[in-house]
Order: C-alpha cells, then structure tokens, then sequence
C-alpha cells in the first residue's frame, strides 16, 4: 500500500486563531459567553437573520436543546430520517420519545418530503429534518405539514452553515436550527456547535436551560440583580477559547466558502464523464437550493463495487470513506425507533456511497490524482 496522498480530511485552521486565544486569556474570562462568544454569535445572527443564536459544545447539544424547548417527553414520536449521523435521534430519545424513521429521496439523500404525512399520527410532536451534505430538504412541502398538523420543525444543519432554500439560510425555516463546528465542518471550534431560535419569545428559555438552568445569563447582562435556578437544565456552553479559535475561520468564511465550491465543482467537471457514461452517479442539487462545497461523494453501482473502490484507493494513499449505516439497522435504532413504511431507497442508497476527500486546503493537483485514480479503477 502506498504512503497517505490524500487525507479524507484536515480540520480547519486559521494563523489567527493564536492570537485570539491568547486575547481572550488576557481577558480573563475563558469560560462560557466571553468576548469571542459574542463576537461569533453575533456573526450568525447578522449572517441568517435569525432570533436568536447561541453557541454550544456540539450540534448534539444544540438539538437536545430544541429537544427540549420542544417540550419533547416520553410517548412522543419525532419524524426523522433513518440515514443521518445518532445526534438526530439521540436529542429527542433522551427524552423518552420514539424516533419514527421515514425513507429518504433517491437523488439527495434527504428525508421524503411526500412520505411524511403518512407517518403522522396522535403522538408525534415533531419534524427533524437533516439537511444532508448541505443542500436543503423540500422545505415548503414539511412547513406545510408541519402546519396542518402543528408540529415543530429541527433542522439538523450540522452540514449546512451558509447554505439556503430559496433566499432563506438553512437552519432559520424551522422553529431551531442546529449547526456543527466539529472538526470535519467547514468552520470548526474542534467540538462545538450552535442554535438558531426562530422565535423572539424563546430566547430567554433557551438561555435559561443552557446555563445549567439558571438566569445567570440574564446576571451578567445586568438585568437582574442576582441569579437563581429558575428551570431543568444543562451545562451547554463552550469555552471562550474554543470560540476565539473559530472566530479566526468565520472571519474568513466566504472565502472559505468559495474554495471548498470551488473544489466540489471541480470534482463535479473531472466525473461528468463518468457520470454520462452511467458508471457512477453524482450528487444532485436541486434548483433553488445553495449548497455549501461540504461533501462531495459518488455513488458507485452496488455495496460490493463500492468496497473494491474504497480497497483501490487506499492502496493509492487516497483515504475516501463511507457515511451512515441507517440507524434502523442498528441495536438503538430498533431499541428507540421504527421504520414507517417502505425502505426502498435508505439501505440501498447508503450501501452505494462513497464520500471523497474534501477539506479547505485540498489542491487542484490532488483533486486530479483522485479522479484519475477512480477512472484507473473503472478501466
């Protein structure tokens, strides 16, 4: 086997960063919501337009939050899709809710927007919807589920910072948005994450729960003269330093953002061959939805093509990987879940994907190396 060419991934990184770091030691305040807290969560809130916006130690933590600001408790059931990373279900069974699995759409891995009706019933509280690889769900047609039935709507956004829906940024059309900053994202703090509050009313209640359950952020804003525990919560606050390390990258984040389209796109160009001659498949953004260059996988014509191509390409130092396996198949899944209908497209589909390097900092020429190395194995 040959020497690593190509890493699947580098974690992002700004020179910036240091600096900042050491700023906000010198500010002697490096626990939860100091300087650089703000300064990124005022950034996304100018950036969506959002209510509101809080940074956390992870997107889990951000959708256990909307779990919670849900109202989500026992007998209740979630709607989400069965190919999606355990956060999206683990938020909501936490709570003793049931995650009610719905197949996903053939041509962007996202949740059938047609099929969720159906999976509807007396008990279910809620919409998770994932927004897979960065491009956007059907989000008009579940909205207006959502409204008929008066359901609350998570965006699992982990993937999906600076995409959008027609004009609207992804992680503001529900009622919460939930981004990741982990260090496979296209900005990360390492471990860490953020909510988007669509709502006004809410932002105190999410505050509240997020600071261990007290009003201790209200304290230290100077609104009240003293802070109590007021609410069950949790301790879902980053540290300062985490935060200056990521406020280097948002900084930067259009061109940031820029590079990594460039880099899907050119993926895209050198497969379109491939593509045409119906030896692979390519991913597929529909119109109206802007993506945001965080993955770009293939999908090859079966589970036992797609190994022999993962087994080539680590023999030429390329480190690709799979994605999910659905959580419907597994121990938990069947514990905390069940599948409504027909899985037609979440296994087979899972079973065919194969994810390519993708990182800022990945050249032209390494790009070339991969699809070369692709097209080598087609021969």
């Amino acid at each position: 086997m040959e020497e690593q060419k190509v890493h699947f991934n580098i974690p992002p990184f700004h020179p910036k960063a240091f600096g900042y770091m050491e700023d906000a030691v010198a500010r002697q305040k490096i626990c939860g919501d100091g300087f650089y807290t703000g300064k990124c969560t005022e950034w996304m809130k100018a950036r969506t337009k959002a209510a509101g916006a809080l940074l956390t130690t992870s997107c889990t933590h951000a959708l256990e939050l909307a779990a919670l600001l849900s109202g989500i408790g026992p007998g209740d059931e979630v709607i989400m899709p069965s190919y999606t990373f355990v956060s999206t279900a683990d938020a909501f069974v936490l709570r003793g809710a049931e995650a009610v699995f719905v197949d996903i759409r053939k041509d962007t891995m996202n949740l059938d927007e047609t099929l969720i009706e159906d999976a509807v019933t007396s008990r279910t509280k809620a919409i998770a919807v994932v927004h897979y690889a960065g491009v956007s769900c059907e989000m008009d047609k579940i909205c207006q589920i959502a409204e008929k039935y008066r359901l609350k709507i998570i965006e699992d956004a982990a993937q999906a910072m600076m995409c959008a829906y027609h004009g609207r940024p992804l992680g503001t059309i529900g009622d919460y948005g939930c981004y990741s900053f982990h260090e496979t994202k296209n900005y990360s703090m390492g471990e860490g994450g953020a909510i988007l509050l669509k709502h006004q009313e809410e932002i105190l209640a999410a505050e509240i729960i997020r600071e261990k359950g007290t009003n201790r952020s209200q304290f230290f804003r100077g609104e009240i003269d003293k802070y109590s525990w007021k609410e069950a919560g949790s301790s879902y606050l980053p540290s300062d330093l985490n935060a200056a390390y990521l406020w280097a990258q948002l900084e930067e984040a259009d061109a940031v953002n820029q590079r990594r389209i460039g880099n899907w796109n050119l993926y895209y160009e050198l497969l379109q061959d491939l593509k045409e001659a119906g030896t692979v498949e390519l991913p597929v953004v529909p119109e109206g939805c802007v993506h945001n260059g965080h993955m770009f996988y293939i999908k090859a014509r079966d589970l036992k093509e797609r190994t022999a191509l993962l087994k080539h390409l680590k023999e030429k130092g390329i480190s690709a990987v799979f994605h999910y396996v659905p959580l419907h198949s597994s121990e938990a899944g069947r514990k905390y879940g069940r599948f409504h209908g027909q899985d037609k497209h979440t296994t087979k589909e899972s079973d065919r994907l194969l994810r390519l390097p993708m990182y800022d900092g990945l050249k032209e020429e390494q790009i070339r190396y991969v699809v070369s190395e692709i097209k080598n194995f087609y021969r």
